[in-house]
């Protein structure tokens, strides 16, 4: 995978684009208006961004919620950034959800699903410990196995139904093995910043019940072995707990995907909802980055939907970029778009829906390009 080129001086990445459904257009047409001015700002990067239909318009309109096209360009892409997917009101025959997010994880193996979860100033959370303004962890979910291997294979009868969930030797390795990249550079970054926070990476499962979670906790105790970071164990059910009561006493996560699933619409409570939860699905060739929040159907079209999950996903896929591509410039873009959106929320007046506010997009919009414009160049990020 690699579509991106240099020219002058200037990096440019091939972005597949799929603003999907409901909300889907409002926020992505603003967030990839962010990302070319972030690239600007910092220089010597660009992107060469193209809209690709899918999600269950696509279905209704072209009889394939992923046409082949659509597939073609993920697969030829530096990188794929998806707004929303899906609408309850539009099903297959079988009554399940069209959700063809999901068929690109399995299609291009994207089978570490990131999701950041960080406090972001002037948005509140729910906790009344002011340690709870101050979350910063990531929560790893393995994405194409566990419970999530039985999508589209379930059998049901007219007395049962049976789902079946797979954890393999191979697919956990090549997760411990992200994870524990991802917690040493989240340590080298501390360290440049000096953020004195420890880092420490937990593995999430329910091996005291179940012998396929005792095999996953045994593959990574085998992969903490080969690092210098603090690792410990939790249960699923105790860390439902500790995530409502501690969050800030964790760092780096790692999960089977269905607990993570579950696990990771819990933490976005914690810092102000799904609408400020971004994430990525990466696989070892291709990536997809989203936010975590669904279509809406509810609220499209009325300019209520809060772009900010949207923008900070981007910046994941800049920082991502950056990183794969050794280009420095994207990682300073990624970093700016960060510091506009705290900036914009920084002092408490911008208050989205969700939150019980009247601010919507264009007020979001509007308050984080200001910010952007204000900022100065983040420089090199270490």
């Amino acid at each position: 995978m690699s579509g991106s080129a240099t020219t002058a001086g200037v990096r440019t990445f091939d972005i597949a684009v799929f603003p999907g459904d409901g909300i889907g257009d409002e926020i992505m047409a603003p967030c990839v208006a962010l990302l070319h001015r972030a690239c600007e700002r910092v220089g010597g990067v660009a992107l060469d961004a193209h809209d690709w239909p899918a999600g269950a318009r696509a279905w209704q309109t072209h009889g394939e919620a992923l046409p082949p096209a659509s597939m073609k360009a993920a697969r030829a892409a530096d990188a794929i950034l998806l707004a929303a997917m899906g609408d309850p009101a539009i099903r297959y025959p079988d009554g399940t959800e069209i959700a063809p997010q999901l068929d690109l994880r399995f299609a291009l193996n994207l089978y570490a699903g990131l999701r950041p979860i960080r406090s972001i100033p002037g948005v509140p959370g729910p906790l009344a410990d002011p340690r709870g303004d101050a979350v910063d962890f990531v929560l790893v979910r393995e994405s194409v196995e566990g419970l999530f291997a039985s999508h589209g294979r379930g059998v049901v009868t007219e007395d049962e139904a049976r789902e079946t969930l797979v954890i393999t030797r191979a697919g956990s390795e090549r997760l411990f093995r992200a994870t524990f990249a991802l917690a040493a550079r989240r340590a080298r970054r501390r360290v440049a910043d000096g953020d004195g926070r420890a880092s420490r990476v937990t593995c999430i499962d329910k091996a005291n019940v179940f012998k396929a979670f005792a095999f996953f906790r045994r593959l990574f105790d085998e992969e903490a072995a080969k690092h210098d970071l603090p690792s410990d164990h939790a249960y699923v059910d105790i860390m439902s707990l500790n995530l409502v009561t501690r969050p800030w006493d964790y760092d780096v996560m790692v999960t089977e995907n269905m607990f993570g699933d579950i696990l990771s619409d819990l933490a976005a409570s914690l810092v102000g909802g799904m609408g400020y939860a971004p994430s990525a699905d990466i696989g070892d060739d291709h990536a997809v980055f989203q936010p975590c929040h669904g279509s809406a159907p509810d609220i499209a079209g009325r300019g209520l939907a809060n772009p900010t999950a949207m923008f900070l996903s981007g910046a994941m896929m800049l920082d991502w970029l950056g990183e794969r591509h050794g280009c420095e410039a994207a990682c300073r873009a990624a970093t700016l778009i960060e510091q506009a959106v705290d900036a914009a929320f920084a002092g408490g007046a911008l208050r989205t829906v969700e939150l019980g506010g009247t601010d919507g997009l264009d007020a979001v919009t509007s308050a984080v390009n200001d910010a952007l414009e204000r900022l100065p160049d983040p420089g090199q990020r270490a």
